[in-house]
């Protein structure tokens, strides 16, 4: 699906943008790390990295062009795509569909902007202050996995200031103006509400108790709550982004030191680099002129610098005595926690299971993964005969919108992934319309991306229907959640050898259970039936949707 790319706010004072240079052309691919543009602020000239892999299918502002923010300045999608639709509607410059918005974009804030420069103009010269910004759709707390810069450090634009756990991924976070750190307002490990302050940018030597004074009188001015204590501040209305740029990273980053500067490389692949103890000078940049991005580092072989995973406490078994390990709960399983909460408690759910014959499903999927270089799974045959079934009946591919229910004309499967502190799901969009070969590549990709930390925000949003496969882990029949907004999701059990009748006589069969959770404000006991019915039909005789 095409991905439309939009003017990002990057400074607070900030409502044009130019584009100084444009590093591909259309009908050029572009990876995600790759420069895709340089853009002329109020404030300073910024490099514009892809957040995705693609194709330049438009460009939307010409070099030397200013526009305003969130307008349009390009689109990436799939070679050949068509994008004329989108390309239509380009007059509309505040994004109405959250799945068709550039990363980068997502976290400009629309907040009142009136109110922000009131209270930036009260700051001394020079100060610029750094608040805790909303990088996806559920995020409510942010944690500070690492600094990488100390109070009284000379910070340049571009370096890394932190990095940032979310519910989603660990995020990098780049200055985009020169100063000295002179207040850090959140330590390492800590959780703190988005838009609170996490850092104060200025020239050093300025009264950082006089600053944070002055913020916390402009906040109560313009009537919008405020907590104040020694090291934080927090307001509720105020830009998701202002000094900082975010890309995707779960590694760890320390600061570059500019001792690789003479190389063609972005800044987060200089701090990569220094990180895993690579000289960036030798590898080969992929990026245009030799450019090295994150990728290249991500993928240099020669190193043994290989990061070490999380040291978690483990509880040490003393026999006879009593004992137990406390371990913070990370943000993303803060927002499980609190979405299933609220799914439990909001939507009122029934459960229907069917027993399938997988016989003729076996059989299929051993003749597909006989071709070369093919392999599908059962899972991948699930989500194929879901999007199938969906088409059929799309009353279950619906949501429940309060005083009223929507019904989606596109079917986005999310597929439900176990990753070290909870659960993801990534989403394969227009599902109906892929072939089982090219589900099984996309649930692939985005399961290692989803382990690896690397999801976009588009990659998790917009799901209508949700698969989740315990089977892999011999579980017979389980029940799963329902995924809010969504009103169904299927649990996937183990297929299991058993005796079955067929032909009035008793033979081995294999037999694997699925269980609908529905929310009957959308979904009656029929309704889900018949959908499971059709399911059915489709994985005892995959040939019906594969033809």
């Amino acid at each position: 699906m095409a991905e439309i790319v939009r003017m990002p706010k990057l400074s607070d004072t900030m409502t044009d943008g130019v584009i100084a240079k444009w590093h591909k052309k259309v009908g050029d691919k572009v990876k995600s790390g790759e420069l895709l543009a340089d853009i002329e602020t109020d404030k300073a000239t910024m490099e514009f990295e892809s957040f995705q892999d693609g194709v330049l299918l438009h460009i939307g502002v010409q070099e030397k062009q200013a526009v305003p923010v969130d307008s349009i300045i390009a689109i990436l999608g799939k070679e050949g795509e068509d994008i004329s639709s989108l390309i239509t509607n380009s007059d509309l410059r505040i994004p109405n569909d959250k799945t068709t918005v550039s990363s980068l974009s997502d976290i400009q804030s629309d907040s009142k902007t009136s109110e922000i420069v009131n209270r930036t103009s009260e700051l001394p010269a020079g100060v610029e202050v750094v608040r805790m910004p909303k990088l996806s759709d559920t995020m409510t707390d942010g944690v500070i996995e690492k600094w990488h810069k100390k109070v009284g450090d000379k910070v340049k634009s571009g370096e890394l200031l932190a990095d940032i756990a979310t519910d989603k991924a660990t995020m990098e976070f780049e200055s985009f103006q020169d100063g000295v750190l002179i207040h850090i307002g959140v330590q390492e490990k800590q959780s703190i509400p988005v838009d609170s302050i996490i850092a104060i940018l200025g020239k050093g030597g300025e009264d950082v108790n006089a600053i944070l004074a002055s913020i916390s009188s402009a906040t109560s001015k313009g009537s919008v709550a405020a907590v104040t204590d020694k090291t934080n501040v927090t307001s509720s209305e105020v830009e998701k982004s202002k000094t900082l740029a975010v890309s995707n990273n779960s590694a760890p980053i320390t600061s570059n030191n500019s001792s690789d500067s003479r190389v063609k490389a972005s800044p987060l692949a200089k701090a990569l680099a220094k990180d895993k103890g690579i000289d960036i000078s030798k590898v080969n940049g992929t990026g245009d002129n030799g450019r090295v991005t994150k990728s290249d580092i991500e993928n240099y072989k020669p190193t043994q610098n290989t990061s070490s995973g999380s040291s978690k406490a483990v509880s040490s078994f003393v026999p006879g005595t009593e004992g137990f390990t406390d371990e913070p709960a990370s943000q993303m399983r803060k927002v499980i926690a609190k979405r299933l909460l609220e799914s439990t408690n909001g939507a009122p759910a029934f459960y229907l299971t069917i027993e399938v014959d997988m016989d003729n499903a076996m059989q299929s999927r051993n003749a597909i993964n006989a071709i070369p270089d093919t392999k599908v799974s059962f899972n991948d045959l699930v989500i194929k005969a879901c999007a199938a079934a969906l088409s059929k009946h799309p009353k279950v591919n619906s949501s429940w919108m309060g005083d009223k229910i929507r019904t989606y004309s596109h079917v986005h499967i999310g597929v439900a992934v176990a990753v070290e502190d909870g659960l993801l799901v990534p989403v394969i969009r227009f599902a109906d319309q892929k072939s089982l070969s090219q589900i099984s590549a996309e649930v692939k990709d985005l399961g290692k991306r989803a382990k690896d930390k690397k999801l976009q925000p588009a990659d998790w949003e917009g799901n209508t229907f949700t698969v989740s496969n315990l089977g892999m882990f011999g579980i017979d029949e389980f029940t799963s959640i329902i995924n809010t907004p969504e009103s169904c999701i299927l649990s996937v059990g183990a297929i299991k050898q058993v005796p079955v009748v067929k032909n009035n006589q008793v033979v081995p069969g294999n037999v694997m259970k699925v269980t609908l959770a529905c929310d009957h404000r959308t979904v009656d006991g029929a309704t889900g039936a018949a959908f499971l019915q059709t399911l059915r039909t489709y994985l005892e005789n995959p040939v019906t949707i594969l033809a």
